[in-house]
């Protein structure tokens, strides 16, 4: 199994996909097919870019008659913001250090 965080960077790979995020991030729930409005790609290509979302915990489903909705679970996020926040913490520390050294200090 894939580390959970590889899985949202993966997802997040693609512009199409962050689009969906962003969407659901702001309007809450969405379907397919509204989704699909504001992208110039079919309906079951967004389908299919859900369904990576839903694979890396991105995205919830919730059936209601014959309407999918979908909401963003914001948790593999905060996963991938604490890993950035690692590695930029290395980074500032080995800067710090390169600084010092040619500071002279």
């Amino acid at each position: 199994m894939r580390d959970p965080v590889d899985a949202v960077f993966s997802a997040l790979a693609d512009p199409s996909r962050r689009f969906v995020v962003e969407t659901l991030a702001s309007r809450g729930t969405a379907t397919p097919t509204e989704l699909a409005a504001g992208l110039p790609v079919t309906r079951q290509a967004v389908a299919k870019h859900l369904a990576a979302l839903r694979a890396a915990g991105l995205v919830e489903a919730t059936r209601a008659g014959r309407e999918t909705r979908y909401v963003l679970t914001p948790e593999p996020l905060a996963s991938a913001t604490e890993w950035l926040e690692e590695v930029g913490a290395a980074w500032d520390a080995r800067l710090g250090a390169l600084r010092r050294l040619v500071d002279g200090g």
